[in-house]
């Protein structure tokens, strides 16, 4: 059985290697090391099919050390000391150079164990990972490695590789190919940033061509069946998931409906209908709140009703909502409030309830001043008396800010009249 078409194309070289500019563009970091012939220790992270290890080859073939390569999922201790006892004999007289993939399935003993011979110079380590390193790779490996981050390749430069896959294929099979007009594009746009998906996308357009006027004519319509569902990159566990959340709640707040929809149609595009209904009733409650309070059963309603009609029309609600929440006024003051007073509660500025305000309790004799003493506000002008309600030790603290809202400030106008 023939390999897949992206690894018998795999670039033989840096400058065949398709997107990662800010990387190995001509002065960058990362060209600069490879181009000085020594390879420190190094950790690529970004999403997979944008060339971390098609990049780690080309780098093991441009040294004279033992390459060795290892899967983080399916690779034991075991394995790296047996790397080890390779490199006691001659083949290895220049030392190791690992390639460990998906790294961040290795458990702490193992990467403790790696550390040992990265340490001692035993083995010149190239990792690649698709979770972010800071999160799951050991630290004292991250102290001795530097961290390149790999981005999503760009359709402007996928579409030069997938013309380059049906040139191969037309020479590995003895054929010539017509691609209708959108293909290529269609294909680049629709691989999600990633090399190794369009590549074969368009190994699989190639076999479902028909045969026109002695061409294999790939159709538009073709290339839209086998690449329909591969627009965007989303898993619910890694970091793709925490973005795509982030960029909707921060798109809501920042008051922009049409980016906030976007990322709304991404989450439920990955089935991820209770990501978006969560995100949308805290952005509700911390950056609506009290300028338009009357928003938050409002978009709870929406939220249970998409809840309860599922998808697709869970769509319309949410669609309702998160618009609604993105155009209305913003407030996060009583957020503000709860934070300060959690701050102040956390670090122990605290103490005894007022007397005035606890619940009745029996005067012993060594009372002099018997007496609860609380002031009944609805016995008194405007339903409002003042006395004191915090403890003495924070008696003057101030948690909640009137925010500069019609809303907050109606009330703040009310206040002001009355307490003085």
């Amino acid at each position: 059985m023939r390999n897949p078409l992206a690894d018998r194309l795999r670039p033989q070289s840096i400058d065949d290697m398709v997107g990662q500019r800010h990387l190995l563009g001509e002065g960058k970091a990362l060209r600069r090391i490879i181009d000085s012939g020594e390879v420190p220790n190094l950790i690529f992270y970004g999403p997979s099919g944008v060339g971390k290890t098609t990049l780690a080859e080309i780098l093991a073939k441009r040294t004279n050390k033992y390459f060795c390569k290892l899967n983080g999922t399916t690779a034991s201790t075991a394995d790296i000391k047996d790397i080890i006892a390779q490199s006691q004999t001659l083949s290895a007289i220049n030392g190791v150079l690992l390639y460990l993939d998906e790294i961040q399935y290795f458990n702490k003993k193992q990467q403790q164990t790696l550390l040992e011979y990265i340490e001692d110079g035993s083995i010149t380590l190239i990792a690649s990972t698709t979770e972010n390193p800071y999160f799951y790779v050991y630290n004292a490996v991250l102290s001795r490695s530097t961290v390149f981050e790999f981005k999503s390749v760009t359709p402007s430069e996928i579409e030069p590789a997938i013309l380059r896959a049906f040139d191969f294929l037309a020479k590995e099979g003895g054929m010539e190919f017509e691609l209708e007009e959108g293909v290529l594009h269609h294909i680049a746009c629709g691989c999600g940033g990633d090399v190794r998906k369009a590549m074969n996308s368009a190994e699989l357009c190639a076999m479902a061509s028909q045969t026109v006027n002695g061409k294999r004519v790939v159709t538009l319509e073709t290339a839209e069946q086998l690449t329909q569902r591969s627009a965007f990159r989303y898993d619910k566990e890694g970091d793709e998931h925490y973005d795509i959340v982030s960029a909707y709640q921060k798109s809501m707040r920042g008051s922009d409906p049409d980016a906030a929809i976007h990322y709304l149609a991404r989450l439920l595009e990955a089935g991820d209908l209770p990501s978006a209904c969560r995100r949308l009733l805290v952005c509700a409650n911390e950056d609506v709140g009290l300028a338009y309070p009357q928003l938050i059963p409002i978009v709870k309603a929406a939220v249970d009703t998409a809840l309860q009609v599922g998808m697709p029309e869970a769509r319309i609600p949410l669609a309702n909502a998160v618009i609604l929440v993105a155009t209305a006024p913003k407030s996060n003051s009583a957020y503000e409030a709860i934070n300060s007073a959690l701050a102040d509660i956390q670090s122990g500025k605290t103490g005894p309830i007022p007397r005035t305000l606890q619940n009745m309790h029996f005067d012993g004799e060594d009372n002099n001043h018997k007496g609860q003493f609380y002031k009944y506000p609805h016995a008194f002008e405007n339903h409002w008396v003042k006395q004191q309600y915090l403890p003495d030790a924070i008696k003057n603290r101030t948690y909640y800010n009137y925010g500069d809202n019609k809303n907050e400030q109606a009330a703040k106008a009310y206040w002001d009249k009355i307490k003085k």
